[in-house]
């Protein structure tokens, strides 16, 4: 069987896309939350990263762009981590901010996908230019919303085993393996999901290639 070429964007194509949604996502509310953290005190600071966030998403509103996903799920998380600090101080629910916040992403990528819209979709496009016809390929579209379920499922079940080790163990044993599990998690998803997608374009024929162009034109 013929092996008819899926154009990808390369990585200096990926880079020159997605450099600012990265730098508006996650650069920028990590730089303003710890700029004021020792200013203003925690509150403080989530509440001036959470605004940057929000006044990004308004702004692009307001200019009829289109809103980046990585700066929604920024949002989301942080809108989750502040009313949780506001609820309380203690340590348990300290820890489970970002708990929360994956299990909201988790429900994200899983509501994304009756909708019609999957969000890891949307999230590639953050990264990657598409051209119109790759954009559009039943195969990529297909492989996007398995990809929002399979995050979907590995970010409730990496939420509910944070939450259970959170309950259990002590602060410095939940530390530890936290550490390393939320990149397990984040590495498995991102292998599997890489490896089925291989595996499904070489099944149906399909030859994937990379493209060096720069001004790829994004979906």
């Amino acid at each position: 069987m013929p092996h008819t070429p899926l154009v990808i964007p390369g990585p200096r194509a990926i880079l020159s896309h997605s450099w600012l949604t990265v730098l508006e996502g996650k650069v920028i509310p990590l730089a303003i939350f710890l700029g004021f953290l020792e200013v203003v005190g925690t509150m403080g600071a989530l509440l001036s990263a959470l605004f940057w966030s929000v006044a990004v998403m308004l702004y692009r509103i307001g200019k009829r762009q289109k809103v980046p996903g990585l700066i929604v799920l920024s949002t989301l998380g942080l809108g989750a981590r502040t009313v949780l600090a506001m609820a309380t101080g203690s340590w348990v629910v300290y820890f489970l901010q970002p708990t929360v916040a994956t299990a909201l992403v988790g429900l994200a990528f899983l509501a994304s996908v009756p909708m019609g819209r999957p969000l890891a979709e949307r999230l590639a496009h953050d990264f990657c230019p598409f051209d119109a016809e790759t954009a559009d390929h039943p195969m990529l579209r297909l492989f996007f919303t398995r990809l929002s379920l399979l995050w979907a499922f590995t970010s409730l079940v990496n939420a509910g085993v944070t939450l259970w080790l959170l309950l259990t163990q002590s602060v410095t044993t939940f530390v530890l393996i936290k550490s390393f599990m939320g990149p397990s998690f984040t590495a498995a998803t991102l292998a599997t999901a890489a490896i089925w997608f291989r595996f499904r374009m070489q099944r149906h024929g399909l030859k994937l290639q990379f493209s060096r162009s720069l001004s790829v034109t994004a979906a």
